[in-house]
């Protein structure tokens, strides 16, 4: 069975790629003419050069294909041009869900976000919670609730459709890195100080692009499914990170208005007068305002998602940005599992 993922040279998209090859898919990605390809070189992938606003480059990838894995999208809480992060997560998706339809492909999985979700304070988000949009923060989060409901609506006009909605994946092949792997990152640096009072659900990314294949072999059309693992405070996180790094975790809890304050200065400084992107963007801070908990249980009930330790996953990020360069090895401990 051949299958297309598109952003295969990202975080997500990579390990789906791979983890696509080693069940015996024969795999195809829609790669950008100057993309790192690290996250897929050796694999086997087929490379087909093009992108997700070019209607043309599209349908030649998507041809002959049975499957579809969208997972391209600009995941950023800041961007010099605002605009191209709609363009590229909602019309990019609706050129891609439109070749789909056209070529006749028997299965779509679009990967969605934990952030079109809706959150209420104290109580578990599920793929039923309401999202008031008027609540959304920043043009990543507008523009990936606007590229779901283009995907819902395809679905619910024939096109087999499944949505996936990732939490905060960690792991291997972080190449860019996302904002959760620059915590990481930051964390070994010893960048970071102070912590905020919020928290997110982890989930190793390698749980993801499995659960996106099981999305495909037994996902219900029209519906979202949330794939994630473990609910854990920022302070918990850094704590993990602790054992497996050695490096002290930050004891200081920063107030939210302090942390705000920061990020609209380095905004300012970074942002606007380097043309840099900031350390602390404002944009991620007001998202990480209020923890983001959920419950999975759909998709390990329907669909059977994996649920590795989050440790683990963590020791794998932190052991893969050592060995690619991005910090000095004194930062893990060599009992740090390679994987």
């Amino acid at each position: 069975m051949k299958v297309l993922v598109t952003g295969a040279t990202g975080f997500i998209g990579g390990n789906l790629a791979r983890r696509l090859g080693q069940h015996g898919y024969e795999v195809r990605a829609l790669v950008r003419p100057q993309a790192n390809t690290l996250t897929i070189d050796g694999t086997g992938v087929e490379q087909i050069p093009g992108d997700i606003l070019d209607r043309e480059s599209v349908a030649r990838a998507v041809q002959g294909c049975q499957a579809v894995f969208h997972c391209a999208a600009i995941y950023t809480f800041w961007s010099r041009t605002p605009s191209f992060i709609h363009r590229t997560n909602v019309d990019g998706t609706a050129i891609v869900l439109q070749a789909a339809r056209q070529a006749g492909v028997s299965r779509v999985v679009y990967t969605s976000t934990v952030s079109t979700m809706g959150f209420s304070p104290g109580e578990l988000s599920t793929e039923e919670t309401l999202l008031d949009p008027d609540h959304l923060v920043g043009h990543y989060k507008k523009s990936k609730y606007q590229a779901e409901l283009v995907a819902l609506e395809m679905a619910a006009e024939g096109l087999p459709v499944v949505v996936v909605n990732p939490t905060a994946p960690v792991g291997r092949w972080d190449v860019k890195p996302t904002p959760t792997g620059r915590i990481i990152l930051d964390f070994m640096r010893g960048r970071i100080p102070a912590y905020l009072d919020t928290g997110m659900n982890l989930v190793d990314v390698e749980d993801v692009a499995e659960g996106h294949i099981l999305a495909m072999e037994s996902g219900i059309s029209g519906q979202r499914y949330l794939l994630g693992n473990e609910n854990v405070s920022l302070r918990e996180m850094f704590g993990k990170l602790q054992e497996i790094t050695g490096r002290r975790a930050p004891r200081w809890r920063v107030p939210f208005w302090l942390a705000l304050a920061a990020g609209y200065l380095d905004q300012a400084v970074e942002g606007k007068m380097l043309s840099r992107e900031p350390r602390i963007p404002v944009e991620g801070l007001k998202v990480a305002k209020s923890p983001m908990y959920v419950d999975c249980g759909k998709a390990v009930r329907e669909l059977g998602q994996p649920q590795s330790a989050v440790e683990s996953a963590l020791e794998k990020a932190v052991r893969w940005f050592t060995d690619h360069g991005y910090v000095k090895s004194r930062y893990a401990r060599s009992g740090a599992k390679q994987n």
